[in-house]
């Protein structure tokens, strides 16, 4: 499946950029972003804590697009502050920035 994401900036590609890890607490997504005309690329992580996750989510952990796809609405709604803070977190520290969400 193909996910991507309509921004004032064009269209981006959704991506998981490394396998998904769960720790004893939470989801971690490695979540790369590429603008279809491949001009940005942008990469980051997000801790999603369980109790975020209902059971059939926990479930299907291995289904990486169906975890990027519920991404989708809080990458749209957040897309500026997102690409800002991990594009600054990437020049200054040579790092991916970690978003930790409490809701999606």
């Amino acid at each position: 499946m193909a996910l991507s994401i309509r921004t004032a900036r064009g269209t981006y590609r959704l991506r998981a950029g490394a396998p998904a890890e769960h720790s004893s607490d939470a989801l971690v997504l490695t979540v790369a972003l590429e603008r279809a005309d491949g001009i940005e690329k942008i990469s980051f992580r997000c801790h999603v804590p369980d109790e975020v996750l209902d059971d059939e989510e926990l479930a299907s952990l291995n289904d990486e697009d169906a975890q990027l796809a519920r991404l989708i609405p809080w990458i749209e709604r957040e897309f500026e502050q997102i690409r800002e803070t991990a594009l600054k977190t990437i020049r200054t520290e040579r790092r991916l920035h970690e978003f930790s969400l409490e809701s999606l």
